[in-house]
């Protein structure tokens, strides 16, 4: 097992123990309304599965897990950046052309997709309370596919719009049953490089997407290269759909390749995180906490700003590297270092939250490079074409914050409903970010797009202050409990369905 990491030094709770036949006598277990509504589907499993898990090794059961569960992830989170982000290499290679695109009519095509995004995130969040998130995932990668493909039969602005609401509300689901996924299966300290990998896939997302641009920009014929890319990619995003659907357990308790004795090592393992595993009874007091929750708002806000850069390098990269001077065919693949950037960033700070937690820090770090990024674009003179391939470059590190900010909001929102529902609203202000990124470019700004520029380096730096802000709430909020006198059962903590404010043992990460 790896050695205690420094969020498991700031909060240590004590084992679970799975009960004998004399607790369950007690009102916590037997209650109906706590059997039927507080009580998690892993306190249950574990009940009623009392094996002797002495023998199971937490090191080699992380790896069994890693390997079955990441890689999928992984493939439907590059799948998802894939899809969404083809509309800036089709960009380039004549969809405006081909579709009479005029003045803004590129700009609102981006912007419709995070719209429909936004407002599939309420339902999303009501419907992971419900039924499993791996299934739930699964089918929505199989449509959203299907979507992907059908922006090849676009004929007009208007069909083109049609494909990416479609788009965008399939796609919605990808990021809070990615989160709710990843906090299932490890402890706080251990999801934040497992978050990086299938993050990472958005960097992968962005080399691979330059690749068949560059590919499809050499086909030749009556069909645009462009309506070729769309069939061929999203086609392969429904059958990874596929894939996951029948592969991705919903929960550790429904996964058939783990043992009864490994199920019980891992719930138990897990258990210190206090926010449970599924529960599927919906709590409007844990939606109307969300709502008076500073913590949420925090990370909207930060979420927002952050994601205003993000909504310039997916719509828009590929347009303002073409916009240097360089060919069509070259500025898709000038585009994939950015990706590479991702990457590093990503992992850098996944693991660097593993051993030494601080995520605010970690936010920090990535708004510095990715402001002086967007002081290049902003300002490096027009001939300087290396220092502007530079500020596009560094501006992808931003994108390592928003794994941070996902795996900060399921590690510090406790309860089901609550958890679910913060997921999908962070989800959502993802979105509201990416709205706004298309549409600080203007058709009269081009082909400079200064004001465009400046906001991604104004809102990197807002977000690093609301970063640091919120750290300040965390300390402030753990002191506040510490203060308090109680007396708790630690056990019926871990696996009662309580939000993070009614449990006065949990504590905040930060």
């Amino acid at each position: 097992m790896d050695s205690m990491s420094s969020d498991e030094k700031k909060v240590r709770t004590s084992d679970v123990e799975v009960p004998d036949e004399s607790n369950l006598n007690s009102p916590t277990a037997t209650s109906p309304e706590k059997q039927n509504g507080d009580l998690d589907e892993a306190y249950l499993f574990l009940t009623s599965h009392n094996v002797d898990d002495d023998s199971v090794d937490l090191k080699a059961l992380r790896r069994k897990i890693d390997w079955r569960i990441v890689p999928i992830m992984f493939l439907c989170y590059t799948m998802q950046f894939v899809d969404k982000v083809m509309i800036n290499y089709a960009a380039v290679m004549g969809i405006n052309k081909d579709l009479k695109l005029k003045g803004n009519d590129f700009s609102n095509v981006a912007t419709a997709f995070f719209i429909a995004y936004l407002i599939a995130e309420v339902p999303n969040g009501y419907i992971l309370q419900k039924v499993g998130a791996g299934k739930w995932l699964g089918a929505n990668v199989f449509l959203w596919g299907i979507a992907a493909a059908c922006h090849a039969a676009a004929f007009n602005y208007h069909s083109l719009l049609a494909a990416r609401i479609f788009l965008g509300i399939f796609e919605a689901a990808i990021a809070p049953c990615l989160m709710l996924i990843s906090s299932q299966w490890y402890t706080k300290s251990e999801q934040a490089p497992r978050f990086s990998f299938w993050y990472c896939g958005l960097g992968a997302g962005q080399i691979f997407g330059g690749i068949i641009s560059f590919g499809f920009q050499h086909v030749k014929g009556d069909f645009a290269g462009w309506k070729i890319m769309f069939i061929v990619v999203g086609l392969l995003t429904s059958l990874f759909g596929v894939v996951a659907f029948f592969i991705l357990p919903d929960t550790p308790m429904k996964a058939t390749f783990l043992s009864d004795a490994e199920t019980t090592a891992l719930l138990k393992h897990v258990a210190a995180n206090q926010t449970g595993i599924e529960n599927h009874h919906f709590k409007w007091s844990h939606l109307i906490e969300i709502l008076l929750d500073i913590q949420i708002w925090l990370l909207v806000i930060m979420t927002v700003l952050i994601s205003v850069s993000s909504g310039v390098i997916t719509s828009y990269s590929a347009t303002l590297i073409a916009g240097f001077g360089y060919s069509k065919p070259n500025a898709a693949l000038l585009n994939m270092p950015g990706g590479i950037v991702s990457i590093a960033s990503t992992l850098i700070v996944g693991f660097g939250v593993r051993h030494t937690s601080h995520r605010w820090a970690w936010i920090v770090a990535c708004c510095v490079p990715g402001m002086l990024g967007g002081g290049l674009m902003s300002f490096a003179p027009k001939h300087n074409r290396a220092a502007l391939l530079a500020g596009i470059y560094l501006v992808n590190s931003i994108v390592a914050t928003l794994t941070v900010i996902y795996q900060w909001t399921v590690s510090n929102c406790a309860g089901h409903t609550k958890r679910a529902m913060s997921a999908a609203i962070i989800a959502g202000s993802f979105s509201i970010g990416n709205i706004i990124g298309p549409q600080t470019f203007q058709a009269k700004d081009a082909p400079g797009y200064h004001p465009a520029k400046i906001t991604v380096l104004a809102t990197q730096g807002a977000g690093a202050v609301v970063a640091f802000v919120l750290f300040l709430y965390y300390v402030w909020a753990n002191k506040r409990k510490d203060r308090k006198q109680f007396a708790e059962n630690v056990e019926a903590n871990n696996w009662e369905n309580r939000t993070d404010k009614e449990n006065e043992t949990f504590r905040y990460v930060y």
